[in-house]
């Protein structure tokens, strides 16, 4: 069944009403009127549409009589079921052609929501599966592997996770996508971030390459091949973590690169985090400190990025020092800083 709100029937029959000089009815699939130019009629049966339900025809009605007006009411049928009835009053010769008009925008209507239901219905389910399969450890179950496998996810395949962030949601981007989406298991993870799962041997950074190249704030971390879809779905998120940590110049990263960075930001070392977390009311101070990591305390080219004068690099140095209690320029006590900023992200 696919019924209509009386909100819904209401609002169709306000807008039909005016451009369609005559009233209009819409019924339930029990004959009570849910919508109607004559509102003190809502909620009553209507005898037409009761007719038409039980016929399943259009039933005219050439006569006023005291619980129904003459006019026409055909029934509303949606995947071979009835849902209800449109009904307008006045003479059928001349509101006829008006009834099927009006059957003919309610009826795409019901369709459009159905379909969006269907549709929202299809992403829950795949979110689920989605979930079942990131919290997941040890063995898959019979049951978990045909789940999977109505995404076209092998759990017997390794399995490497991608995950994407920054990616551009305009329509026209779609189709150099399609041959990466199509081709893979993909999941839409939040704003502009997926996840998709390559069980294959082709190289993926290849594949990706192009995507790159479109998009230069695209960001792409690999994580290896696993069997487990819960830990490659980590090992890409936290490399992903490390890029946006430090802001690494690169687009695309893989887990065994930053393996290391990944797992000192797991590490419980000292409360660095509540060090650099002093540091993120004054952005230019973040900034300055994870260029002045990538380009390994070069007060040179650290200064080049930022188009600032070395004097004003210098008086940043010194101010994360002051509220942090860590010299950048030491090395040691950068690297505290650094795991600072990964535990950051964590």
């Amino acid at each position: 069944m696919f019924p209509l709100s009386e909100r819904q029937a209401q609002d169709i029959v306000d807008k039909m009403m005016k451009d369609i000089p005559y009233n209009i009815n819409i019924m339930n699939e029990q004959g009570i009127i849910i919508g109607s130019g004559e509102r003190e009629r809502v909620g009553t049966i209507h005898q037409g549409a009761v007719q038409a339900l039980e016929t399943g025809k259009m039933i005219e009605v050439w006569q006023d009589r005291h619980y129904e007006k003459k006019g026409t009411n055909e029934p509303i049928v949606i995947h071979h079921e009835l849902v209800g009835v449109i009904g307008i009053s006045g003479n059928p010769d001349e509101v006829r052609p008006f009834c099927n008009i009006v059957k003919t925008t309610v009826s795409l209507l019901i369709e459009q929501r159905i379909s969006l239901e269907h549709l929202a219905h299809e992403a829950n389910r795949k979110k689920s599966v989605l979930e079942m399969l990131l919290n997941h450890q040890g063995a898959y179950t019979q049951k978990i592997k045909k789940e999977a496998a109505q995404y076209h996810i092998d759990l017997l395949l390794k399995t490497s996770a991608v995950y994407i962030k920054h990616l551009p949601s305009d329509p026209a981007h779609l189709a150099e996508l399609s041959n990466i989406f199509m081709k893979h298991p993909s999941f839409r993870m939040e704003e502009g971030s997926y996840l998709i799962l390559m069980q294959n041997q082709e190289p993926t950074a290849k594949l990706l390459e192009p995507l790159v190249r479109s998009h230069p704030d695209v960001l792409i971390a690999i994580s290896r091949q696993e069997h487990s879809i819960a830990d490659v779905y980590m090992q890409a998120k936290s490399a992903m973590n490390v890029v946006l940590a430090l802001r690494l110049p690169v687009q695309i990263v893989s887990f065994a690169e930053v393996e290391f960075l990944v797992k000192l930001s797991q590490t419980n070392l000292t409360n660095t985090i509540s060090l650099v977390s002093k540091l993120e009311d004054t952005g230019d101070l973040l900034d300055t400190l994870r260029s002045f990591i990538n380009h390994n305390g070069s007060v040179s080219f650290t200064a080049d990025e930022l188009n600032i004068h070395r004097n004003t690099l210098q008086y940043r140095l010194k101010r994360i020092h002051t509220l942090t209690g860590k010299d950048p320029r030491n090395l040691l006590q950068l690297f505290e800083l650094t795991h600072g900023l990964l535990a950051l992200y964590q």
